[in-house]
């Protein structure tokens, strides 16, 4: 029996679509295919009227069809003052539709950061949040306490936007059943297990502070170019994009979008630092060791790497 699959649209910019659209060996038609998923609607891939996809609705709403999988991509906006109206579906408020939607799915899988913790759309006057998380508090839309037909929680899957990769293989391994661990952020270890640090061809820039001051050069962006790579979890230098880079591999930043905080309200482009001490450090880390460490490993550089001699 094929598995059922509704994805909704809220509240955010279809990245994480387009994201998937990418996916490749298999694509995104195969891995349909190959796990023999029913997709039962996608606003951005799908075909149907307006008068069929009401129908659909009404037909998951009373269990007339059954729902394994909902995916929502987007934060839940619940603005203003409520009522959800600012994002609708048939004149009703998309909130309400996750919400009957989520307790008859036996799954429910938050596509990208603003599903899992509300991202840009928490800070806005549209009242935005995660499927069950608000940033970092848990709760959010469907409330702490929520499980899916199947048990689990909402299954988060971080990202602006989140690798094709890890929502493909998400699908796979929900479909075949196979048990994901999550981490306190409720997203699975096996893609947001590692920082993006580990993984980073800059590595041995990072670990002699050797650094780089300005785009261009070669070094560790960490101490005052804004990389959080090894402030958050993700897959991005685990699973490259396009199968081939990353941001920090071509010299730009981590910009920690897998962060339950992302956005951050400080610049991309800028480490926040106390007389050249970064104020966010790795979890587990001692500042005072830390920064006697550094010193001492930024004077025993190799001069292979203070003369940028690598080939990155």
């Amino acid at each position: 029996m094929a598995v059922t699959l509704y994805w909704m649209q809220a509240g955010g910019c279809s990245g994480d679509s387009m994201s998937l659209l990418n996916a490749n060996s298999p694509d995104l038609l195969e891995i349909l295919q190959e796990l023999d998923v029913d997709l039962l609607w996608h606003s951005s891939l799908s075909v149907a009227n307006r008068t069929s996809q009401r129908a659909l609705l009404e037909r998951l709403q009373s269990g007339e069809q059954r729902l394994d999988v909902l995916c929502v991509e987007g934060a839940v906006i619940r603005g203003p003052g409520g009522t959800g109206m600012y994002d609708t579906l048939h004149g009703q408020a998309k909130k309400n539709l996750i919400w009957a939607l989520a307790h008859k799915a036996k799954h429910v899988i938050a596509i990208g950061t603003c599903a899992s913790h509300g991202g840009i759309s928490a800070r806005g006057d549209v009242e935005g949040t995660g499927l069950q998380y608000h940033g970092r508090k848990r709760g959010g839309f469907l409330g702490e306490d929520f499980v899916a037909g199947c048990g689990l929680p909402v299954v988060n899957l971080p990202g602006c936007p989140v690798h094709p990769s890890v929502v493909t293989q998400a699908l796979s391994a929900v479909v075949h059943g196979a048990t994901l661990d999550l981490d306190a952020w409720q997203a699975p270890t096996a893609w947001y297990g590692t920082t993006v640090h580990q993984g980073c061809t800059r590595n041995e820039y990072h670990e002699y502070r050797v650094e780089e001051r300005e785009f261009g050069e070669k070094g560790c962006m960490f101490f005052h170019m804004g990389c959080n790579g090894p402030l958050v979890r993700g897959p991005c230098n685990k699973l490259l994009w396009n199968g081939r880079s990353s941001k920090t591999r071509v010299g730009v930043p981590c910009f920690g979008c897998t962060d339950p905080d992302f956005p951050k309200s400080f610049p991309f482009f800028q480490t926040r630092n106390i007389e050249g001490l970064p104020i966010d450090l790795p979890d587990g880390i001692n500042r005072a060791h830390y920064l006697a460490y550094k010193g001492m490993a930024a004077a025993a550089a190799p001069e292979r790497l203070k003369g940028r001699e690598s080939n990155i």
